[in-house]
């Protein structure tokens, strides 16, 4: 007996609506920087997606909290919308508590492809007053490279051993934090981050500073890529050392100086290519930058971008920060 005609049309339908919808969700893959809508400071957060419209499905992410560069535990397509989901320990408004005391909690991201466009929110489970809206745009090639064709202008001097003139506070709400004593800018933590006023694109830095025990900050190139400063005198290497790409990219070795002493820091970034010198000591050399760290706050990576410093962490003191711009 043959199959009625318009139950096999209703069949082939479902069988073709299947691969339609895989095609579908394959435009999710891909790296994506995003732009948090915030108004308390600029955000931005990185995520990159595999095997969408698969059973392979899974991803990584750099966002808030915890700052590091994350596999995705819990990934799935609720239609066509992506859902991805982590436990940790968010703080929700109105909390009074040390970061240890705060409950693990799910923080459920959710986003639809609007065009070439990732629209996206956030919201800690059971507390919609932490909904946060976002938009996610595909992370640019960038065809730059460290190849020996690009010389340096004239060095431009961040810090003039003054006050803060060529500095702006990336948050609002926030006391400013910074002084200079003594010809050294120094914050007294919470402080805010800096953000500088002018935009660099290819460059040389040249840094200077003092690290307490325990300190803990970070530099930004092109708000986008933080190389960590920190205090870890004696340990072991990783992607949180000083001198790391935050997250991404370990330095060779432990550089560090102990704490209280004047070290310095030599960064060459062309493209996402970059060399860290710490100390006098090359730490990473032409190391590739896959996207954005936990310090991002620009996500525009084909475009010129500020230096920022961390303040809101631990204390720093800096005696020189000179950027060196690149062109061919």
């Amino acid at each position: 007996m043959g199959i009625p005609g318009g139950v096999l049309r209703v069949f082939s339908l479902i069988l073709w609506t299947g691969p339609l919808l895989a095609i579908g969700l394959e435009a999710f893959n891909g790296r994506w920087n995003i732009e948090v809508k915030s108004k308390e400071r600029p955000r931005a957060w990185w995520l990159e997606i595999q095997g969408a419209g698969t059973q392979a499905l899974r991803g990584r992410f750099v966002g808030a909290p915890g700052g590091g560069m994350y596999d995705i535990p819990e990934m799935r397509f609720e239609g066509d919308t992506l859902v991805f989901v982590f436990q940790r320990r968010y703080g929700v408004p109105g909390e009074r508590v040390q970061y240890d005391q705060i409950p693990e909690r799910r923080g459920i991201y959710r986003a639809r492809l609007e065009g070439d466009r990732l629209i996206g929110t956030f919201e800690v489970e059971g507390f919609p007053q932490t909904r946060l809206e976002w938009v996610g745009f595909r992370a640019p090639e960038i065809p730059d490279r460290d190849d020996g064709t690009w010389r340096p202008t004239q060095p431009v001097e961040l810090f003039n051993g003054r006050d803060l003139t060529g500095w702006k506070p990336l948050e609002t709400g926030r006391p400013l934090g910074w002084v200079v004593e003594d010809g050294i800018l120094k914050n007294v933590p919470p402080a805010a981050n800096l953000v500088s006023e002018q935009m660099f694109w290819n460059f040389e830095l040249y840094a200077e500073y003092r690290l307490q025990k325990g300190s803990n900050s970070g530099i930004g190139l092109r708000g986008r890529y933080e190389i960590q400063i920190i205090d870890d005198y004696g340990r072991p290497p990783s992607v949180q050392s000083h001198g790391a790409v935050y997250s991404r990219i370990a330095p060779k070795v432990n550089a560090s100086k102990p704490p209280g002493e004047w070290q310095s820091l030599r960064v060459r970034l062309i493209g996402r290519e970059v060399t860290v010198i710490l100390n006098g000591i090359p730490v990473i050399e032409r190391g590739i930058i896959e996207g954005l760290t936990a310090m991002g706050h620009d996500p525009y990576e084909d475009r010129p971008g500020p230096i920022s410093i961390q303040g809101d962490h631990r204390e720093i003191e800096i005696r020189k920060l000179t950027v060196t711009p690149l062109v061919r």
